[in-house]
């Protein structure tokens, strides 16, 4: 018998395969790359697939998540968190895959009451049902607090020797670790970003001036210090020599970018309709937040996103505490 086992990398999935092994069931783990989600690496996905000795399969579902943001059939959580309609398409991706890979059912990590949006009994029941598996969604760790599955009803799986764990605490599952022999877990990585507020008001003030937004401008959030310019022009100034890394590969060819020449400091994107109206201000922007930048003329290197043009350009610093007004998500 075959089984889809949803594969985060984390500690409840490692131990819902370890539980499903025990069973005799050969399991094809199936990892999902949700874009707002923290996530364990993909190298050190694979290589804990490669411990458990289980064949992995890496979905990218990014986009499929941008779509469901943009309108959630079943609303938001506390903040821009569509939890119920992530976990529906998470589990509609996995049936697919079942079907392909010839598999009979899915198992997952979810402890009930974990998670106060999408692991309550009511929850699950509807998400098992809006994806298409109803009774066919395993889960080992918490199965004897939920009814009988399929698997279980037809003897494929032994109930008696599935976990009875609930709640927000990891006790339980620190100690099965234990009893697994498990100890290079990963530390939980806290929670989605949609949940978390400063990011949620990033994204609405996005929608609310972009509706078309892609995968690049969520992934640019993520990054930096955002101001709005205008309606339609914003710029990101990076924090530290990591996020000016990342603004440079999130550039694209309509983007400009500033970068310091002479003294160290910020790199800062600038996206949006007619950039180059507002390249003076987002470069008084930039030398601004340079905290070596005295009060003189500073040099910087003015490109395009796809590295094509550039030139060097002088702009004098200015107090950046007026700035600051036109920080979004003032958390820096």
């Amino acid at each position: 018998m075959k089984a889809i086992g949803l594969f985060s990398g984390g500690l409840d999935s490692l131990l819902s395969v370890k539980v499903m092994q025990e069973q005799g069931i050969e399991i094809e783990a199936l990892n999902l790359n949700i874009l707002f989600h923290p996530r364990t690496p993909e190298v050190c996905v694979v290589s804990m697939a490669e411990k458990l000795g289980v064949p992995l399969k890496v979905i990218d579902a990014g986009q499929d998540l941008i779509d469901i943001v943009k309108r959630p059939r079943h609303g938001f959580g506390r903040n821009m968190n569509p939890c119920i309609d992530c976990r529906i398409m998470k589990f509609r991706k996995a049936r697919e895959y079942m079907a392909e890979s010839g598999a009979s059912f899915i198992f997952t990590g979810e402890v009930l009451g974990e998670r106060p949006m999408s692991q309550t009994m009511e929850a699950m029941k509807l998400i098992e049902r809006e994806s298409g598996l109803e009774g066919l969604v395993l889960r080992p760790l918490c199965a004897k607090l939920m009814e009988p599955t399929i698997p279980e009803i037809k003897g494929w799986v032994n109930r008696e020797k599935l976990l009875d764990i609930q709640g927000r605490g990891r006790k339980p599952q620190i100690a099965l670790a234990r009893h697994y022999g498990i100890t290079d877990y990963p530390s939980p990585a806290g929670g989605c970003k949609l949940t978390e507020p400063n990011f949620a008001n990033r994204l609405r003030e996005l929608m609310a001036h972009d509706p078309g937004f892609t995968i690049n401008d969520v992934t640019l959030l993520m990054v930096g210090r955002h101001f709005r310019l205008s309606d339609k022009v914003k710029a990101v100034v990076g924090r530290d020599a990591q996020d000016n890394l990342r603004l440079v590969a999130c550039a694209t060819p309509d983007d400009l970018l500033i970068e310091m020449i002479d003294t160290p400091g910020p790199t800062t994107l600038i996206r949006g309709v007619d950039v180059e109206s507002y390249l003076e201000k987002a470069g008084i922007l930039t030398v601004s937040f340079a905290k070596s930048a005295g009060i003189g003329l500073v040099k910087t290197r003015v490109s395009d996103g796809a590295g094509r043009k550039s030139v060097d350009m002088y702009f004098k610093p200015d107090d950046k505490d007026g700035f600051r007004v036109m920080m979004l998500a003032q958390n820096a």
